[in-house]
């Protein structure tokens, strides 16, 4: 999403003051439900307490931080949540959810109102409850998301719907593309399966194949100028923003020759301290159950290496012919390909492709160039779509 020039010129700020306005916190990994591609541990080890976390939001707003995401986990499983909302909205800060709903009635919608929050995103992977069940291991999941949208919305609270594509549900889009529309909400369609924080990457065979997705990035819908444009990887739907699911989807000129806004306003902070630049992104900085949140933001040497990467300066994507067609995310870098600074294959593929739809004619990326190896072997036939038959 464009930011506006009043909003672009308060990111800049923010990045050249390295003020962390944006945070997103997780209040546990604890979860009701056993999602087939999540890449959390959902055993306690001893999350921060309602203390531990009032202080550390004490520390936040005395840094600076403006935009707070509250996620998980599921959320609802923590029994001081609305005790923590309110705190956080006492100290006057944006606050966002992220849940998967499950435990959602008529109370908590109007306590969530009440409390002023702002935004509550739910994760929908199917308009098929068996595809959607299946992918959550819950029975009756999809039903009762739905239900909960439904009495959030009655509230008047902002709800998206998130919808990670994996091979259990690649054609499962138009479907939840089609609910978001009826249900008249934002829809973020999500291609990222990331290894889980542990490094395991076995979660990455649910990854569709980068060919498999060429329907996806030329489809009208999504695409409606034909895929002309460098964006053909963030569709552009009617019923709203798209993105990342775990991106805050504003786009800024502030943001030209860094990565991403991890490290430089924005980072993650997990249940027991463990502060990140990014949830995508396991380089560890610090913990705030021993050092204060600005000491570790400002001075940790691991936040200020990663702050001081500059894509102009990448090793490898520097010089690449494609990489204006590439979304290359520095924490994926690290966890699939070993390196912060590094191309990896995934990112690659992705961009040869992108870069075939704008009508280059044979890109190759850089790390296959180095590789000796070709590119992404697959011809671009004309505008298509998935069929709907498995919504």
């Amino acid at each position: 999403m464009p930011s506006t020039p009043v909003m672009d010129r308060w990111i800049r700020r923010t990045v050249e003051r390295h003020l962390p306005w944006n945070v997103h916190l997780d209040l546990t990994y604890r979860c009701n439900e056993r999602c087939i591609h999540c890449y959390l541990d959902h055993e306690d080890y001893g999350e921060m307490t309602t203390l531990e976390i009032e202080c550390v939001l004490r520390q936040l707003a005395e840094a600076g931080t403006l935009f707070l995401t509250l996620s998980g986990g599921e959320i609802f499983l923590r029994q001081d949540l609305f005790e923590l909302i309110a705190y956080a909205r006492r100290l006057l800060f944006d606050v966002s959810v992220k849940t998967n709903a499950l435990l959602v009635d008529a109370e908590k919608a109007r306590r969530l109102q009440e409390l002023g929050v702002r935004g509550v995103q739910i994760s929908i992977y199917s308009a098929d409850p068996e595809v959607h069940d299946s992918i959550t291991k819950v029975r009756g999941s999809l039903a009762r998301s739905l239900a909960a949208i439904r009495l959030l919305q009655g509230q008047g609270l902002h709800v998206k719907i998130a919808c990670p594509l994996m091979t259990h549900n690649l054609a499962a889009y138009r479907g939840v593309q089609a609910l978001a529309e009826e249900l008249r909400i934002p829809y973020i369609l999500d291609l990222t399966i990331t290894p889980k924080m542990d490094g395991d990457t076995s979660i990455l065979s649910l990854r569709n194949p980068s060919q498999d997705l060429l329907p996806i990035l030329q489809d009208p819908i999504f695409n409606p100028k034909s895929c002309d444009r460098d964006d053909v990887f963030q569709p552009s739907l009617a019923t709203g923003a798209t993105g990342s699911s775990s991106a805050s989807g504003l786009e800024s000129h502030a943001y030209d020759d860094i990565p991403c806004s991890a490290g430089h306003n924005s980072c993650y902070i997990s249940p027991y301290g463990d502060v990140f630049p990014c949830v995508q992104m396991p380089v560890a900085t610090g913990n705030v159950r021993r050092e204060r949140f600005e000491e570790i933001w400002y001075h940790s040497n691991e936040m200020n290496r990663v702050r001081g990467v500059r894509e102009s300066q990448l090793p490898v994507c520097s010089s690449c012919t494609i990489r204006s067609h590439c979304e290359r995310c520095p924490g994926l870098a690290q966890m699939e390909g070993g390196d912060l600074l590094g191309a990896y294959e995934r990112a690659c593929e992705l961009a040869e492709l992108k870069a075939r739809i704008a009508g280059v004619e044979d890109p190759v990326s850089a790390l296959h160039v180095k590789n000796g190896r070709d590119a992404v072997s697959c011809k671009v036939p004309p505008l298509n779509v998935l069929p709907q038959a498995s919504a």
